[in-house]
C-alpha cells in the first residue's frame, strides 16, 4: 500500500507544491492538508513546508503553531507516533510549537540568503535521513531571512551529546547558526527540522542536485519497515 504523506498549506506557504512534488517523486502519495482543518486525514507522515505562514507576523511560525491542524499534529508527533519534517518555515513552526528546542532568528548578515548550500549529514537514525550515510555531504538550496539557529549552551551541549544534530553547514556558516547547525531532531527521531530546502534538490534538471530526495525516500523506507527510529 502506498504511503500517504501530508503536506500542510498555511496562509503564506509557498513551497507546499514543491514538497508535494518531492513526495511524489520519492514514490509516496502526497495529501494536501489545510491549516484550518483539525484533521490529519489518516496520513502516515507530515511535511511542514517553507514560506511565510501568516506573513511571519509576531515571529516566524508563531501564529501557525495555533492553527487547528496543529492541535492534532503536535500530540501525535510528541508521542513519537507521527513522523514530521519541517523545512525552513516548517522548522520555525516546530520550534514555536516546542516540538524542537531553540529558535530561528535573523541571519547574522541581516540579509536574506539565497544560495546553493552543502550540508553534512550527522545523524542517519531519524525517520527522514535513513537513506544517507553518516558524514555524507549533500548539495541543496538555502533561502531564508531568519535562518540562524540559536539555543542556550546547555541545550546545544545536549543536542550534541545525544546525537540530535541532523545536518550542519559545510563551507562557511551562511547565517550565524550556533555550531553550524542546519537541522535537528527530537528525542524520538521522528520529528526533524532543517532550514535548507531538500525539496528544491530532487532532480538535476530543476535543482543543484538530486541529493535532497533522500529525505523523502527515507520516510518511505521507515514506514515500510515499521520499526522505531533511533535518534
Amino acid at each position: 500500500m502506498t504511503a500517504r504523506v501530508g503536506v500542510v498549506t498555511f496562509p503564506g506557504s509557498l513551497d507546499d507544491k514543491d514538497a508535494a512534488r518531492a513526495v511524489a517523486l520519492a514514490g509516496a502519495e502526497p495529501v494536501s492538508l489545510w491549516h484550518a482543518d483539525a484533521d490529519l486525514r489518516g496520513v502516515d507522515a507530515v511535511v511542514l513546508p517553507g514560506g511565510f505562514s501568516y506573513g511571519d507576523y509576531l515571529r516566524c511560525g508563531a501564529i501557525a503553531r495555533f492553527a487547528p491542524l496543529m492541535s492534532e499534529l503536535v500530540p501525535a508527533a510528541r508521542s513519537g507516533a507521527l513522523p514530521v519534517l519541517g523545512i525552513c518555515n516548517g522548522f520555525q513552526i516546530l520550534c514555536e510549537s516546542h516540538l524542537l528546542p531553540g529558535a530561528l532568528t535573523r541571519n547574522s548578515s541581516l540579509r536574506f540568503v539565497n544560495r546553493d548550500q552543502v550540508l553534512r549529514v550527522e545523524n542517519t537514525g531519524t525517520a527522514w535521513t535513513g537513506a544517507y550515510t553518516e558524514g555524507q555531504e549533500i548539495l541543496v538550496v538555502l533561502k531564508s531571512g531568519e535562518g540562524s539557529y540559536v539555543a542556550d549552551e546547555h541545550t546545544l551541549d545536549e543536542l550534541e551529546a545525544t546525537g540530535r544534530v541532523v545536518v550542519r553547514y559545510v563551507g562557511g556558516n551562511p547565517n550565524g547558526s550556533r555550531r553550524d547547525i542546519a537541522g535537528i531532531t527530537n528525542e524520538h527521531g521522528n520529528v526533524v527540522g532543517l532550514m535548507p530546502h531538500p525539496e528544491h534538490a530532487v532532480e538535476t534538471l530543476t535543482g543543484p542536485s538530486d541529493e535532497g530526495l533522500g529525505f523523502f525516500s527515507s520516510i518511505l523506507a521507515h514506514l515500510a519497515a515499521g520499526s522505531p527510529v533511533n535518534a
